[in-house]
């Protein structure tokens, strides 16, 4: 038995979870998934290196609110990408056999949806690269939570959802006997 199907928390084989840990591990060895965790880990780097040099420059030319605001900006940036870091190294995890899939599945790993309503557009006087790594990363967490939603939500199947399958073996056995 795999690790998947033998723990105790988990359901008997053959219920969603079993569904839900196929995707992931069929995700996590996808070229999908080296393509999203290099882009997501470079943009990761390059901000930080952003921030510490060439925005921290750019930031003591701003005035005294245009810098609050670039602090907020760049808080909200450095949380949304750790976000994004956090989810891709479970699913490197999970590739690399450090993390069942199963466990992968729990609600604590899965992204939140990103609230919009509320927020106010960053000031226009904000530097031009700090806006940009910041629509890059909301971009590349849009895509994330999409497919967290595709391995996760979407991949399960209500529970009181009736199986197509056994639908229609029950209609033949039914058909057959009579």
């Amino acid at each position: 038995m795999t690790e998947e199907t033998s723990s105790p928390d988990l359901p008997p084989s053959g219920t969603a979870v079993d569904g839900r840990v196929a995707v992931v591990t069929d995700f996590a060895a996808s070229d999908l998934f080296d393509r999203t965790f290099r882009e997501g880990m470079e943009l990761v780097e390059e901000t930080a290196a952003y921030l510490d040099g060439e925005g921290r420059r750019d930031s003591k030319l701003l005035s005294r609110s245009s810098a609050l605001a670039y602090a907020g900006e760049s808080m909200r940036l450095t949380t949304r990408l750790m976000q994004i870091a956090s989810w891709l190294l479970v699913q490197r995890a999970v590739r690399e056999g450090d993390m069942a899939a199963s466990a992968a599945c729990e609600p604590r790993y899965r992204l939140a949806v990103r609230k919009v309503d509320g927020e106010t557009p960053p000031p226009a006087d904000l530097p031009i690269a700090l806006v940009e790594y910041a629509v890059r990363a909301e971009k590349l967490y849009d895509r994330i939570h999409y497919l967290d939603r595709r391995m996760y939500v979407d991949a399960t199947p209500p529970a009181d959802a009736p199986n197509p399958v056994q639908s229609q073996l029950d209609r033949l056995t039914a058909a057959f006997r009579e």
